[in-house]
């Protein structure tokens, strides 16, 4: 089966480069049960536990899942949600980004004004269990491995997808960077386009 090399997830400013090496896309497919799972995320700076089942009451769920906090892709597209958060909200879905960094890491991310802005939640899957719910990837992190801080990262990355999933807790949407060559506004500006569609009664 061949293998794809993606293109690298951080921006120049990060110290090293971070490269997936992954089998073909097998994340889970539109119409599979999306995986629950309870965990500990961060909104503004504080740590909550966030459960999908509990938000699934509310309305769809956009779960994005990113490499790493404070890295040049997925800086891009906190702050792209953030932006757009308000047209989320109007449609009835939550956000909730998911990644392998420590609460700790998450804890600033999400009330840093650049990103998050405090605008959504960022949860932690350390272990990658919840990625791997999913069927998504988890590369080993490279030694030494710094952010666009400085700071070291010292965790796995999670390939980046983005699941939306409507009220019956069926997946409705699979967006992928590896499979279908997205870049991280992508991610956003589908699942919006998605979840807009979903509030009128459309299937996507």
């Amino acid at each position: 089966m061949k293998k794809h090399l993606a293109r690298p997830i951080a921006a120049a400013t990060v110290t090293a480069t971070l490269f997936f090496a992954t089998a073909a896309f097998a994340a889970l497919e539109p119409g599979a049960a999306a995986p629950d799972f309870t965990t500990q995320a961060s909104l503004a700076g504080k740590a909550f536990t966030f459960s999908l089942k509990d938000a699934l009451k509310k309305g769809p769920v956009v779960v994005y899942f990113y490499p790493s906090a404070y890295t040049g892709g997925c800086d891009i597209e906190a702050h792209t949600f953030a932006n757009e958060k308000a047209k989320f909200d109007a449609a009835g879905a939550t956000i909730i980004g998911v990644s392998a960094d420590s609460i700790q890491r998450l804890n600033d991310f999400s009330s840093d004004p650049k990103y998050c802005a405090g605008k959504f939640p960022v949860a932690s899957d350390a272990t990658g269990s919840i990625a791997a719910s999913y069927n998504l990837k988890t590369e080993a992190g490279q030694a030494g491995l710094k952010d666009v801080r400085g700071v070291e990262i010292g965790h796995g990355f999670i390939e980046r997808t983005t699941f939306v999933i409507g009220r019956d807790g069926k997946i409705m949407a699979t967006l992928s960077s590896e499979a279908d060559h997205l870049h991280p506004e992508d991610h956003v500006k589908k699942s919006l386009a998605i979840v807009q569609q979903l509030q009128t009664g459309k299937t996507p």
